[in-house]
Formats: C-alpha cells, structure tokens, sequence
C-alpha cells in the first residue's frame, strides 16, 4: 500500500478544542501555549474564534490572544469567523488565515449559526470576499458531512453543492467534518471517491471527531486515497456545542504517532508537543484524553 509521503497536520485546538471546555483557560494561558505549539514544527494554527462572546465565552478573549502571540514565520495563524462584524475584528488582530463554517444538512445549520443554507451563503460570501481583499486567505469548512445528530444521513450530493458554493466563494481549502464522529472508513472513502472527482485533493482537509473510536481508522482510510492535511486537537479536546453527543477531535499527539511510526514526515517534534499537551492538561486541571497523554500519565 503506497501512503504519501508528507502529512500536514493543521492544530485546532486552541479554538475547536477550547470552546466547549467548562474550565475557562485564561488568556495568558492560551497565548502561552500557541507559543509552545508554534515552537513545535507546526505550520498551522487554528488560534481562536472571532464570535460572540454569548454564543462562545470561552473565547471571548479572542482579540487578546490574537494579538498578544509570538508569530514565528512561516505558521499559519487562523481564526473562525461567523460574519462581518468578526471579520472586523480578526482583521484588526491580524490573523492570516480566515475560515468560515456551514453545515451540510439544514437543522444543524439553522442550530449552529441561526440561518438556513441558503440564508448563510452571501454572509460568507461576503466574509471571504473582504477577507481576500485584504490579503488574508480563506478557508471553509463544512460541518455534519457524514451525518447530522438531527437528521441523519446526510445525502453527498447536499455535501457536493455546499461544498461548490464554498469553493466559488474563493476559499482556498474545504475542511470536511465529520462533527459527530460517526463515519467508517468505507464511507469515508465512498465520500472522498466523489469529492476527488469534483475538487483538487490538495485544496481538501478532513476534520474526524472520535466519539465512537474511529478517527485513526478514518486518517488511515483517506491517506489510502491519497489525502494529505488534517485537522487534530492536542490531547482530543474538543466538540461542537451544537451536536449533541459529538465528543473530542482526533487527537494531534496520536495522529503523529500513527505518522511518524509509518515514515510519514510532518516537521512535527513529538517531544514538544507532548509538552504543549501536558502545559494545557494542567492549565485545564484535568486529564486529556488521548491514547499517548494516558501513556504518559502512567509513566507518572
């Protein structure tokens, strides 16, 4: 079996990972360990949410972390961003990346960003236009794109034209999201058959949660399909407050033990990140859940 030979691995959890956290990280602690996770190899960070604060108090201290970071060239520093009124802001902090998000299917949608599909593409469209006129990239994603928690089985063909519309919009990358973590392998690459057929693979991601112990078996299905950046959470932290039952994301710690151990390079230092994990597992006051932090706890 012939896998690629470099993996990106673009880190989430900072946003992702935090925003349904109960414990509250403070902002100093956040800007601390971005800097400890950019001190790692990472070329991509996924630093904070530009949202209300109602909505995501987690992060509500958005701009200050995105402003008080140590940028080390050649990382990517982005951040989500719901509409205009966070784009103003992201911008104002500069981030370099923005990325805007929808859902595949209609109830998750309406849940998640109080919009219907159709109500939510000039929003974005407008986001990613200012954003590109400024200089900044765009990225998409797109969430409950092997199932929603509300209504089931998502039809690929719904994935296909929200995913169209994204890529017309002018984002340079489409992160697909299996929010609930219930894809197989088997549909992950049914899906992926479909999407390679439409969409250039280097302009792809897939963002795996692993609620149901999947995630790893689905990376290793989509690396057969020649895919190559993922999205992954330090330690498995994470999920979607609009989801119910949708657990962690992949974790990144376990995700580079799968890479590394197959030859696979990805510039990342292990070490460090184990130290990035351990930093945010204590400023959490609780244990992470990834396979290679329970390795480590019982070292202890």
């Amino acid at each position: 079996m012939k896998f690629p030979k470099k993996v990106t691995i673009k880190e989430v959890g900072p946003r992702d990972g935090l925003q349904n956290e109960k414990a509250v990280v403070t902002a100093e602690d956040k800007v601390e360990w971005i800097n400890k996770l950019s001190s790692s190899g990472m070329s991509y960070i996924e630093i904070t949410s530009f949202v209300n604060p109602k909505w995501i108090p987690a992060l509500a201290d958005c701009y200050e972390v995105a402003t008080s970071i140590d940028r080390k060239h050649g990382v990517t520093y982005a951040a989500l961003v719901p509409n205009q009124k966070g784009l103003e802001k992201a911008l104002m902090a500069n981030v370099d990346e923005v990325s805007v998000f929808m859902s595949a299917s209609e109830t998750h949608n309406k849940k998640n960003i109080n919009k219907s599909i159709e109500e939510t593409y000039p929003v974005l469209e407008s986001v990613v236009s200012e954003a590109l006129s400024e200089g900044k990239t765009a990225r998409g994603y797109v969430s409950t794109v092997f199932g929603c928690p509300y209504e089931g089985e998502v039809n690929v063909d719904q994935v296909l034209k929200v995913s169209e519309k994204l890529f017309e919009m002018g984002v340079t990358e489409l992160s697909l999201g299996d929010t609930i973590g219930i894809a197989t392998p088997n549909q992950v690459q049914v899906l992926l058959e479909q999407f390679l057929k439409r969409f250039p693979q280097d302009q792809m991601a897939l963002h795996f949660h692993d609620t149901r112990g999947m995630a790893i078996a689905n990376i290793l299905a989509s690396l057969q399909m020649g895919m190559t950046t993922f999205d992954s959470s330090l330690g498995g932290l994470g999920g979607c407050p609009y989801a119910p039952g949708a657990s962690g994301n992949v974790a990144t710690d376990d995700v580079l033990y799968m890479l590394h151990g197959m030859g696979i390079e990805t510039n990342i230092n292990q070490d460090k990140i184990i130290e990035a994990a351990q930093f945010i597992e204590s400023a959490l006051n609780r244990k992470l859940s990834s396979h290679s932090m329970l390795v480590q706890s019982s070292k202890c």
